[in-house]
């Protein structure tokens, strides 16, 4: 049976709960259900609340169509959903392999029984493990879905796992060259499978179908949409714009300011330098060790005078010797497990819980009491998927509920924690540091990094495709650490090199920020507190030679002189949710061949980067679209819509600008 209620459609087809609804211009949101109600997923949704849409609906009874804006959606006799643009273009359609009690022109009779939606019962409980399918579209392109370790930008043909790990995050927001995007608006943990023959969304446990679709003639109109229904980061402060100075880990106070004090005698631009992990007597404690870093105001009060802000890594664990375990263990705000002693990480360490409001007030307090009321105004949160050992999904719970069923969204309550602490002190244009993101992380200030990766050509390959596909996925703020965070060698030729190239790429991400856990490693300097951990050898840019220091001078400076620029991307992410960085086809979508190139892309609408992805390249082919192009390193101008071949010896890679654009921009 089917009702209109309050511009919605309401269908009830024995077991199953159906609701189609506007959510946005040209937008319209998807729920079902085997439970007698819909649950509040106030705390769960990505979504914000809805904009008044006024949809056009007519229904006979047993189907019904709803028409928003330039989305149309039919809900046929069968229960069976179709989606179509304003042009009446099928833009996707459930998979349907029924027998159907009534015969319905143009559908599959088939002895399959394969239905679109399928709910297989978690006994004892209200949950079920849920797929959802859709026909595929032959030649479709998937973009987005957040960030995987792989070389693929388009996720057609791939495998993808809805969960976190690090270096992974679930974003699960998919935009397609045939013109809609999808969020699959789901924090369970599942998968979904972009395939020839099928396209199949899967959560292990959940209460509900809910996924939000939108229509739009252009992937910049769907990006616009996308960041509408579920939020825009804030305005990037400026020192968020300039170069980021860390490494695993500075030791002392003392060692950190002589790093900043060298940047300025140098004269080399420098807006962040990072205090990272185990600067903490016990994790949980958060608060500074005084035996290495005796004086945190005295430290940000000099840094602040240098024009540099002081990042500070927080960690979401608390050991058993933390001054705050027994108390938070008292009160509930700790994770746990379903099975067994609750399982521990990097030690005798427990994870607090995000989705706990209490708890993110507790641990907010501890922050505020030990770093912001001396200064700090930008934290670094690490460890935000979380890297629960073993990533064993089915054996943690949470105060909102079982991992399984709403872990996705640990990263964004967690950046949300800090986030909402921060604006309460009136602290405006807020920034901080994550390794994992979910979506609508991104209202919250989230900038996220790619985790702990390889320091390799290879992975340098992935990061590419990982911070487009972030952008895509409507994470606007993405980085790296540049040089990779593993494996490299301050001392080999061969890791210089990879230094070098991701230094270049890294000016033009949307953060430009050096770190790593660079070998040959350093002892600890204790045997207590925050004595007890290693370091990495150094990691600033005159570490490597005086060749490598020449070129990260060369790319220090440019971006330097970018900053203006920069600013206005970093304005329009605010203010339309436009990533800073993306592929060609978002800003040239007419342009097949746009669609095609994945090792290129778009730095804002008027820049053009060419990475150089592989060992001993000194050359590479690129395509240019239509215009004219002026190459940043020789200043010629090329013709566009062509592809050519550029020099790019150890010092430079291709950039190009629109001709008559950004003259300041010269080497």
């Amino acid at each position: 049976m089917i009702k209109v209620i309050d511009n919605k459609i309401y269908r009830r087809q024995d077991k199953e709960l159906l609701v189609i609804e506007p959510w946005g211009p040209d937008s319209l949101r998807v729920r079902a259900t085997q439970n007698h109600t819909f649950n509040k997923d106030e705390e769960t949704s990505a979504l914000l609340p809805a904009l008044a849409s006024a949809p056009e609906i007519t229904t006979d009874g047993k189907s019904a169509v709803i028409t928003n804006g330039k989305i149309r959606c039919e809900l046929m006799v069968t229960g069976k959903l179709k989606f179509f643009n304003q042009k009446g273009e099928l833009l996707l359609e459930e998979y349907d392999r029924n027998r159907f009690r009534e015969n319905v022109e143009g559908e599959f009779n088939s002895a399959l029984e394969i239905s679109p939606r399928t709910f297989t019962p978690i006994m004892g409980t209200e949950n079920f493990k849920l797929a959802v399918r859709f026909e595929p579209n032959d030649g479709e392109k998937i973009y987005g879905m957040g960030q995987y370790q792989q070389p693929y930008m388009d996720m057609k043909g791939c495998v993808v796992e809805l969960a976190h790990r690090n270096s992974q995050a679930s974003v699960p927001f998919a935009l397609s060259n045939e013109g809609y995007g999808l969020l699959w608006n789901n924090p369970a943990i599942g998968s979904v499978t972009f395939g020839k023959n099928l396209t199949e969304w899967t959560a292990l446990s959940t209460r509900q179908m809910d996924y939000w679709i939108t229509a739009g003639d252009t992937p910049a109109e769907i990006e616009e949409a996308y960041a509408d229904a579920t939020g825009k980061v804030p305005m990037m402060p400026d020192y968020g714009c300039g170069f980021w100075q860390c490494k695993l880990r500075y030791q002392t106070q003392e060692e950190l300011l002589e790093v900043a004090r060298e940047y300025k005698r140098r004269g080399l631009p420098i807006s962040v330098i990072v205090a990272d992990y185990f600067h903490w007597p016990h994790q949980g404690d958060w608060k500074f060790d005084k035996d290495y870093w005796p004086d945190l105001k005295a430290m940000v009060d000099e840094l602040e005078g240098m024009g540099i802000k002081l990042m500070v890594s927080i960690w979401p664990t608390v050991e058993e010797g933390s001054e705050n375990f027994k108390e938070m263990e008292e009160l509930g705000y700790l994770s746990r497990n379903d099975y067994g002693k609750r399982m521990h990480q990097l030690g005798n360490a427990a994870i607090m819980d995000p989705t706990n409001p209490d708890a993110r007030k507790y641990v907010w307090s501890k922050i505020k009491k030990n770093y912001y009321d001396d200064g700090v105004r930008i934290f670094w949160l690490d460890e935000a998927e979380p890297e629960f050992t073993n990533y064993e999904y089915g054996n943690h719970r949470f105060y909102l509920g079982s991992d399984l069923e709403i872990g996705n969204i640990f990263p964004r309550e967690y950046a949300r924690m800090a986030y909402e602490g921060m604006e309460g002190e009136g602290q405006a244009n807020i920034v901080n540091l994550l390794r994992c993101a979910w979506a609508g992380s991104q209202k919250y200030g989230a900038l996220v990094w790619s985790g702990d990766i390889d320091s390799s050509f290879r992975s340098l390959r992935s990061q590419l495709a990982a911070g487009l596909n972030m952008g895509l996925a409507g994470i606007p703020w993405w980085t790296t650490d540049i040089g990779g965070f593993h494996g490299g060698n301050i001392y080999d030729e061969d890791f210089k090199e990879v230094l070098v190239r991701w230094f270049e790429f890294g000016a033009f991400c949307p953060v430009f920020r050096l770190h790593g856990f660079r070998e040959p490693f350093k002892e600890p300097l204790g045997t207590t507190g925050g004595g007890t951990a290693i370091s990495g050898a150094e990691n600033e840019v005159w570490s490597y030679g005086e060749e490598v220091y020449e070129i990260c001078k060369k790319y220090l400076e440019l971006r330097e002189r970018m900053l203006p620029y920069v600013k206005r991307l970093m304005a329009q992410a605010h203010e339309k949710g436009t990533p800073v960085m993306r592929p060609l086809f978002y800003d040239f979508p007419e342009d097949g061949k746009c669609w095609e190139i994945e090792d290129e892309y778009m730095f804002g609408p008027e820049i053009l980067v060419a990475p150089i992805l592989y060992e001993k390249q000194r050359e590479r082919k690129l395509y240019l679209p239509a215009g004219e192009w002026r190459s940043l390193n020789d200043g010629k101008v090329y013709a566009g819509g062509a592809d050519i071949v550029c020099e790019a010896p150890i010092d430079a890679i291709p950039v190009f600008v629109k001709n008559g654009c950004l003259e300041e921009l010269k080497f």
